[in-house]
């Protein structure tokens, strides 16, 4: 399984870079990859067109497209898990910037996942994005973190 994750915006906390880091870390090595794209709060348009560039240069032969929605149905880590390893062997996750996905993103052909009902900042959404990736693993390999 390889995971590409596409997100709007630059991590800038250092805490948060470093809770991040601390889930990287127990990962194995080429499983997880974060591709930041430039947020451009006057232009949402041009904001995903980065994004869809991005994916572009990323995509495989056999890939799936992901997109953190608030609109989506949310899930249990357990069901997260089995969604995560039913996809594509190579799946690639987009969290957008703080004001969304311009449309030209929503058209292409994806799956849309909910982390939770509330509403998250883009970093905070990552931070749990990333956690709960980890989480994934463990409960794939069968790891007593998830108890």
């Amino acid at each position: 399984m390889k995971i590409d994750l596409i997100v709007v915006g630059k991590l800038k906390q250092k805490e948060l870079i470093e809770i991040e880091h601390n889930y990287f870390k127990r990962l194995p090595g080429q499983f997880l990859t974060i591709h930041e794209v430039k947020a451009n709060a006057e232009n949402l348009k041009a904001e995903s067109d980065q994004v869809i560039k991005k994916i572009s240069s990323l995509k495989s032969s056999q890939f799936s497209l992901v997109y953190l929605s608030e609109h989506a149905k949310a899930m249990d880590s357990l069901k997260f898990s089995e969604f995560i390893y039913k996809q594509s062997p190579h799946l690639i996750m987009v969290i957008s910037g703080a004001d969304g996905f311009h449309q030209s993103l929503l058209d292409l052909h994806h799956k849309k996942l909910s982390l939770s009902p509330l509403t998250f900042t883009h970093r905070i959404a990552r931070i749990l994005l990333v956690e709960q990736l980890y989480r994934a693993h463990t409960i794939h390999t069968g790891h007593p973190y998830h108890n």
